[in-house]
């Protein structure tokens, strides 16, 4: 790790809170009824473990791996189930729980998978949302943190498999 291509975007005590509050929420909206969250691997990992803490409701959690990076720094377009749900989602009240929406094409597609298997209802809440790269609209319930068009890691996010141990979101600037 190279500290200065590191610069923090949102520190651990912003995160902390932020996650505390989207946690009121989703209990608020989720009283009353089971709750079965869907983890996008690897990177929505962190912000899950947090996040459970704070949801007082009936639960269930699944997990699920996409990728459409490849090790890139640009999606491909393309994308693949690395890992499929281990249960059946039919009937159930479903919260994706992402780390980053960015173009919007993985978690579009995800939801679209999602959703043909008739789910009760199907809601998102994303820790960060990069408006300024969406190419296609996806409905999210539940932002976290709305940021730059910047690369960013750390608290679940990497780069070449690296920084996801970061307790903070830093933006990582590269050498071209």
């Amino acid at each position: 790790m190279n500290p200065s291509q590191l610069k923090v975007l949102i520190d651990e005590n912003q995160i902390r809170q932020r996650t505390r509050e989207l946690g009121q929420q989703i209990s608020q909206d989720y009283e009353g009824r089971q709750l079965h969250l869907i983890c996008v691997l690897k990177g929505a990992s962190v912000f899950l473990a947090d996040l459970i803490r704070h949801l007082p409701v009936d639960l269930s959690i699944d997990f699920m791996a996409v990728s459409s990076y490849s090790n890139s720094l640009h999606t491909s377009g393309e994308v693949k189930i690395l890992k499929d749900l281990d249960s059946s989602i039919q009937g159930r009240d479903v919260l994706v729980v992402e780390d980053i929406l960015d173009t919007g094409l993985t978690l579009s597609y995800l939801l679209r998978t999602l959703q043909a298997r008739c789910p009760r209802s199907l809601e998102v809440v994303t820790l960060l949302s990069k408006s300024a790269r969406r190419i296609k609209p996806v409905d999210v319930s539940y932002v976290g943190f709305e940021i730059p068009n910047e690369f960013v890691v750390g608290y679940g996010l990497d780069h070449q498999e690296k920084y996801r141990n970061l307790p903070y979101i830093c933006v990582l600037k590269l050498d071209d």
